[in-house]
């Protein structure tokens, strides 16, 4: 069956107006001359998303590639991070301008037109350079094949935590034999814990960060809770909606309580309080070079399981391969290669906070000498991510039309039940909408994102 067409009107209808960071074209392969003329053989044209710490770390990695590999010019542009990057990835891969190697969150792959505006890998090439499929979490490889293909190559986890602060918890009696803060396994406890560590909290300083003004983090905090309790969203055929308001509901009571019992501040600067002393905060694993460069004596495990079954959210930075026509030869062969060889050296991609996908780098000795990200390695083993929707993913529709409903609650501008009940109305909306970038919605259908 051929490759149906998606023209750049249906790609922007579908993309609901989002901004494009700058115009597109050739400007964003990056600049300078053409990659060839420096002597390689083979050029890579990659693009990514990340800035930052996470930047220097990728830069770092993609030298080496470049040291060990002179055959192969990798010429790398940072995009702008959110909807700018994948609205500018999608009309690449539409017009077949695709850079020959990209990043993307996993829980976008599925909205990404697998087969359309991604090519599939080709296994037998990833595992001629060492990647094979039990070198990863199940579930985490299970997330990236899309009808019976691999459409991502994943390059890490990365995990909402609690991060905790031991000289504070010390002072608490909340630490353990092993220095780290005290086992919770239920909600009870876990408010126990903060009533605790309130105690042996300074003035003005909040108990625990939560970021209430964060649809994201909200939105992430909400999918944890309630993959612990158990909740679902839709069925196996993603045509019916299953979500559980009375799980729902009794989620976002727990976030609200955090600021009725007064352990959380609206408005706070959770970070800045976390390195003033504050004992908690709930927040990414991106969060472990700042507390690193504030030089803390703290911890972080995954969040607790206050109902019983652990669960941390989680995402993915994978490798996708976007839509060429022309696919294939030297510089797909090359672009394999490259993926492959940063997922496999992806101990300095830790450095930024984040558990490396490919598993043999989780037992090395360099890994375990790692605090505190060996401290939440176990997060690999219990997953809470959106559900595989084309809507879902990070930035993506799920989280704007869900986050603020969260958000209000935990703030208090609604109540938990009522919140509970416009989350399942949007999700059933969300249901009935078509993909806009299926390559088969008119773009006089299409609803808008």
């Amino acid at each position: 069956m051929g490759r149906p067409g998606l023209n750049r009107r249906q790609l922007l209808t579908g993309l609901g107006g989002l901004t494009v960071a700058g115009s597109f074209g050739f400007a964003a392969l990056g600049t300078g001359a053409d990659a060839l003329a420096s002597g390689a053989d083979t050029r890579v044209r990659y693009w990514n998303l990340f800035s930052g710490g996470d930047g220097y770390n990728m830069i770092a990695m993609l030298d080496s590639f470049r040291a060990e590999h002179p055959g192969i010019d990798v010429k790398d542009s940072t995009l702008q991070w959110g909807n700018p990057y994948y609205t500018k990835l999608a009309m690449a891969a539409a017009g077949n301008r695709a850079p020959d190697l990209a990043v993307m969150h996993l829980g976008r792959v599925p909205g990404f037109s697998p087969g359309r505006l991604l090519d599939p890998w080709d296994v037998n090439l990833l595992a001629r350079y060492g990647v094979h499929e039990r070198d990863f979490n199940p579930d985490l490889w299970k997330r990236a094949v899309v009808d019976g293909k691999l459409y991502a190559l994943p390059l890490d986890i990365h995990v909402q935590l609690c991060f905790y602060r031991r000289d504070v918890l010390k002072k608490a009696g909340l630490l353990g034999d092993d220095g780290r803060m005290v086992p919770v396994t239920s909600a009870e406890e876990w408010f126990d814990v903060l009533k605790q560590a309130k105690k042996a909290t300074r003035g003005g300083l909040q108990t625990l960060g939560l970021h209430v003004n964060d649809l994201n983090i909200q939105w992430w905090m909400f999918v944890a809770f309630y993959t612990q309790l158990g909740g679902t969203w839709f069925d196996a055929g993603n045509t019916e909606v299953t979500f559980d308001t009375d799980k729902a509901t009794e989620v976002l009571e727990f976030l609200r309580r955090h600021i009725t019992d007064g352990y959380t501040l609206p408005g706070a600067a959770d970070a800045e309080q976390f390195v003033n002393g504050a004992p908690f905060t709930l927040e990414g694993n991106w969060s472990v070079p700042v507390f690193d460069t504030a030089k803390l004596d703290y911890g972080a495990v995954p969040l607790p399981p206050v109902f019983g079954r652990p669960a941390t959210h989680a995402e993915s930075h994978a490798f996708v391969l976007p839509h060429q026509s022309g696919r294939g030869g030297a510089t797909a062969d090359a672009a394999h290669r490259l993926a492959a060889y940063v997922v496999r050296h992806a101990r300095q991609w830790a450095g930024g906070g984040h558990i490396p996908a490919y598993t043999p780098t989780l037992t090395s000795a360099a890994y375990k000498r790692l605090q505190p990200q060996s401290e939440y390695v176990s997060a690999m083993d219990h997953q809470a991510t959106e559900p595989k929707v084309w809507f879902a993913g990070s930035t993506g529709l799920l989280a704007q039309r869900v986050g603020p409903v969260v958000m209000a609650s935990t703030a208090g501008s609604a109540k938990p039940e009522a919140a509970a009940g416009r989350m399942r109305g949007v999700l059933t909306q969300l249901l009935t909408m078509k993909n806009p970038m299926d390559g088969r919605t008119a773009a006089e259908g299409g609803a808008a994102a």
